[in-house]
């Protein structure tokens, strides 16, 4: 199923109108089944399903078709395809979605062998993560890629500038005055387009501006994040490995407990100890040896 979840995040959104629902779709069908992403921009929906939920619903919805699970997948992407790519649907499929309670479910009608097909596309909620993998990441790196862009463009018109005042230096004088144009300040330009184009520029509406005009971006985002995933996971598995054993022998030493008295500081005391009882055994020497004295002495 990782073929078909890296699928479907590579996957462009499409803005769909379904009768009166405007939503925002995007879908990935191969031979081991589908997965299928759906948003009004208040709730997102989600379905993956394999190969014998494909065989299994295909014969509640469709009792007089016998076919296997690949031709039924086939058959939806043939359907789906053209609705995301807002082309004609080809045997006058219709499409609908009903929504009860946190589910949407997304119905199918068309034709298949000249025999009625139908599908239903149940979809749940989806989960935060996932949310976070097809919209918050992907729009975090388009935003941070566009304000990139913005100061390229920013440096290339201080560059044009310099040249111009180059040209103007050297005597070179402009042909047709409308041509003319005052040196680029950006402080100047983004206090001007906070004002006049923000309102314009972010009406997100019903998202098809940005189904429109931004997909290129964020395809190109979510092919970086793969790459990114797909380092991660090579470089990580010899982490993983190794801060394994790291992890038992820490649990060891907490488990137990003359173990927290390190080892390593009481390696020099052995050098110490011997001096300690060495002063106890001299001096009882030291006492006999006074009291012979004054025997000695008297005699």
């Amino acid at each position: 199923m990782e073929e078909l979840e890296q699928g479907l995040l590579m996957q462009p959104w499409a803005w769909l109108q379904l009768a009166e629902n405007s939503l925002l779709a995007k879908a990935c069908i191969t031979k081991q089944g589908y997965a299928l992403l759906v948003s009004d921009l208040q709730q997102v929906w989600h379905e993956q399903v394999d190969t014998s939920v494909v065989s299994q619903r295909a014969k509640e919805l469709n009792k007089r078709l016998t076919a296997p699970p690949a031709a039924f997948l086939c058959h939806l992407d043939d359907l789906l395809r053209p609705l995301l790519k807002a082309t004609a649907c080809p045997g006058k499929a219709t499409f609908s979605c009903e929504r009860v309670a946190e589910a949407l479910t997304l119905r199918v009608r068309s034709e298949l062998s000249g025999l009625p097909f139908y599908w239903n596309f149940h979809c749940i909620l989806a989960s935060p993560s996932l949310v976070s993998q097809h919209l918050i990441r992907p729009l975090m790196g388009m935003s941070l890629a566009l304000q990139c862009q913005v100061r390229e463009l920013a440096t290339l018109l201080h560059m044009k500038d310099l040249e111009i005042q180059d040209y103007q230096e050297s005597g070179a004088t402009l042909s047709r005055d409308r041509l003319k144009t005052e040196p680029f300040e950006e402080n100047s330009f983004m206090e001007q387009f906070m004002v006049e184009k923000l309102p314009e520029a972010c009406s997100v509406g019903d998202g098809r501006p940005f189904v429109m005009n931004l997909q290129s971006l964020y395809m190109a985002v979510a092919r970086q994040e793969i790459q990114v995933g797909q380092k991660h996971q090579g470089t990580g598995a010899p982490q993983t490995s190794s801060s394994a054993p790291s992890q038992g022998t820490d649990s060891q030493l907490l488990n137990q407990p003359e173990e927290p008295v390190s080892l390593a500081p009481s390696l020099p005391e052995p050098e110490k100890e011997p001096t300690v009882p060495s002063s106890p055994v001299q001096r009882p020497q030291l006492l006999k040896v006074k009291r012979k004295k004054p025997r000695g002495l008297f005699s």
